[in-house]
């Protein structure tokens, strides 16, 4: 069998067709399937048999994209969670609230949650917020705390435009699991010898682009090495979601929006 030859000029130009088709499916990839391809992850905390089984989504940016909205949602209802968990930024503007919070009130476990930066920025109203969270028989958390229905686990929540105003309620009862909800990865490391069975974070969008092999290209301030995934900390272990929306630019790539499901 006679084998072709090609030219060093034929290569590269093979070579370079080659990197331009997938530099294009890339872009469409990061464009227009991404963005709303939700990923279902599954985690496990602790030893021995979990007694409770939840979900944790973050950083929705509700910007009226309705439908892929109440897909999360749907989602969520078919994993039947004992309770869900939300750390911040439901939306950019607040004309945009309303309907967030009317799909929010269709989660049909209780819904507890902390606010993220934009939820401040937006100047969105926290009482109403609070309503939509307490009607699910959950809470809307600024630097508080409350226990699930069975008594059997504290959420906790932290809050506030900057550290200096995270104050984190006393959770010393042994008997109790405690988990704490707050919106930037990096006050993990203000807790001052605190310890939680189980810390859940976002913010970081996990970048929205992360190199094959490298990770994130750019994070936003108060993430630091926390950027996506589990990770242990002096209080205990973290784990970073990378949320349902975009913020900036409406792309995604090899960092898919997910819901977490946690099993303690």
């Amino acid at each position: 069998m006679k084998l072709k030859r090609f030219s060093r000029r034929r290569f590269l130009l093979g070579l370079g067709a080659a990197f331009a088709a997938a530099s294009v499916a890339a872009f469409a990839d990061a464009k227009w399937f991404e963005p709303t391809w939700l990923k279902t992850r599954r985690l496990r905390i602790g030893n021995g048999a979990p007694t409770h089984r939840f979900v944790h989504f973050t950083d929705l940016h509700y910007k009226g994209d309705r439908a892929y909205v109440q897909s999360v949602v749907k989602t969520i209802n078919a994993l039947s969670p004992d309770f869900v968990c939300f750390t911040g930024d439901i939306m950019e503007e607040t004309r945009f609230l309303p309907e967030a919070l009317e799909i929010f009130s269709g989660i049909k476990s209780p819904l507890f949650g902390v606010p993220g930066n934009h939820d401040y920025w937006s100047g969105a109203p926290f009482e109403v917020i609070a309503r939509c969270f307490a009607a699910t028989g959950g809470a809307w958390l600024l630097n508080e705390r409350q226990k699930t229905a069975d008594g059997k686990i504290n959420i906790v929540g932290v809050a506030g435009r900057s550290v200096r105003e995270m104050q984190v309620p006393s959770v010393s009862n042994p008997d109790k699991k405690n988990i704490l909800l707050l919106h930037y990865p990096a006050w993990v490391k203000k807790l001052r010898g605190q310890k939680f069975d189980l810390m859940l974070a976002g913010h970081s969008h996990g970048g929205q682009v992360r190199i094959p092999f490298y990770g994130s290209i750019i994070t936003p301030s108060n993430v630091d090495e926390y950027d996506l995934g589990l990770f242990q900390t002096g209080a205990g272990p973290l784990y970073v979601n990378p949320g349902i929306g975009w913020f900036c630019l409406d792309v995604r790539f090899n960092c898919r929006p997910e819901i977490t499901v946690v099993e303690i």
